[in-house]
């Protein structure tokens, strides 16, 4: 029988998804306590709570706040797997769906040229010009099945695209959405690594368009529990929890203590790991453990720190040359109903706003999350990401009160809301072991 430790922390890789890689660890000691094989799993959380950038604020009003994702896809293997475990969990009574025919999945907006564009959608969106393109969409895609495939092993997402379907369309659209998702710079971001569907598509298929059509290769096989099958059904884009995102790591946290097999321990920093003659021994800041196998959920960085140099120099420099960014996530909340248009939020290119990255309409896609009495309107700031340094500065010398006011300046200015937030909270989700430094601002409840 094997015993498994966990070793988890809480990071930003430039070009990792923040919620795989921060539900990963639990949720791999969740699959090995499940196991027959596995007697023992240790989990070593270096922080004071499980769960990563996975972090709600729920107010004594009733009030739901995020300060990392706030919503989770469905699809795919990996979308039917995370829903078969929420199934498992219990938490299929909280679950929040937002669907296809939602307002806020039917409406995405660009911020560009100073003005608010929502993105094209459907078949009428793609065959006419809609701003800030210059030409139908669909004369893009028509055009790139005629693109050779590309030489290299791998490129840029903005190389990619530009190649494939133009380079306004890198410009605005996937400059944008790789803010969104990566706060990261498309023009450094692998899309091999980034957009595999992409890339294998190109690869497999010579075409975006035939790939997806013909698909693009073998996928992973999950089926379906009744939970995820009802997603199909009910055609979700998007969900989350009725006490936030944080409930999911909170009920594996809750599942690992009574399972009989596992151990958690918080504010455990691993200072060292290092290979012995059964296994591995881990050095902490108060002791030694030992291990048959290690899975690491570290950030690049940190898990380079603690490798041995002796043994492990080729695979310590790979992991320091991993970027990380630094995101600063303001979360506002306004008296009444504020916003010009319903939507699930804006973007904006890099060309637009090197510092901002984009405004979530929170009280749109799960307006559950308001506090029950008097309206009000939640919207998250999204701020620096791989321009961080170049706009703000130093991420240990920059103050909650210039994050804040950058924040609701651009709230005023782009969606022309006038008034005071009521209630705010400023996060920085830092480079660094110490990831997370908070600051509360305003009437808080």
């Amino acid at each position: 029988m094997d015993s498994w430790t966990d070793i988890w922390a809480t990071d930003h890789d430039n070009g990792c998804s923040p919620r795989r890689r921060e539900l990963g660890g639990l949720a791999a000691s969740y699959y090995l306590c499940k196991s027959p094989q596995v007697t023992k799993v240790v989990v070593l959380e270096s922080s004071s709570r499980l769960g990563g950038w996975l972090w709600s604020t729920r107010r004594s009003d009733g009030a739901v706040f995020e300060h990392g994702p706030r919503g989770i896809r469905p699809a795919g293997a990996v979308g039917r797997n995370t829903l078969n475990m929420v199934e498992d969990l219990g938490l299929g009574g909280e679950i929040l769906p937002v669907t296809y025919s939602h307002v806020a999945s039917k409406n995405r907006y660009v911020y560009v040229n100073r003005r608010l564009h929502r993105m094209p959608s459907g078949m009428s969106g793609l065959l006419r010009t809609v701003p800030p393109f210059s030409r139908p969409l669909l004369l893009n895609i028509a055009g790139e099945i005629l693109v050779r495939k590309g030489k290299g092993e791998d490129e840029s997402i903005h190389s990619f695209v530009s190649r494939r379907l133009g380079k306004e369309l890198a410009d605005i659209a996937v400059d944008s959405l790789c803010r969104g998702v990566f706060a990261g710079d498309c023009r450094k971001l692998s899309v091999r690594s980034c957009f595999p569907a992409l890339y294998h598509a190109e690869q497999r298929r010579g075409s975006l368009t035939l790939g997806m059509l013909l698909g693009s290769g073998p996928t992973a096989v999950v089926p379906p529990g009744p939970l995820a099958q009802r997603s199909v059904d009910e055609s979700w884009a998007q969900w989350s929890l009725r006490r936030g995102v944080e409930s999911l790591p909170e009920s594996i946290g809750e599942y690992l203590r009574h399972s009989g097999r596992a151990e958690l321990h918080r504010e455990a920093a691993v200072q060292q790991i290092s290979p012995s003659a059964s296994g591995w021994k881990i050095t902490l800041e108060d002791g030694v453990m030992s291990a048959d196998h290690i899975i690491s959920a570290l950030p690049a960085k940190a898990l380079s720190s603690i490798l041995p140099s002796s043994s492990c120099q080729p695979l310590i420099q790979l992991l320091q040359d991993i970027a990380t960014v630094t995101v600063a996530v303001v979360n506002l909340e306004y008296e009444g109903s504020v916003l010009p248009v319903q939507g699930f939020g804006h973007l904006l290119p890099s060309s637009e706003d090197r510092g901002l990255l984009g405004v979530v309409y929170d009280s749109v896609p799960f307006p559950q999350h308001n506090r029950p009495e008097g309206q009000t309107t939640r919207l998250t700031v999204m701020m620096g990401g791989a321009w961080f340094q170049e706009v703000f500065g130093d991420p240990a010398a920059v103050t909650e009160e210039r994050l804040l006011a950058t924040a609701t300046e651009a709230v005023s200015r782009q969606l022309g809301v006038s008034s005071a937030p009521s209630w705010s909270r400023v996060t920085l989700q830092k480079v660094g072991r110490d990831s997370a430094h908070t600051w509360y601002l305003g009437t808080t409840c």
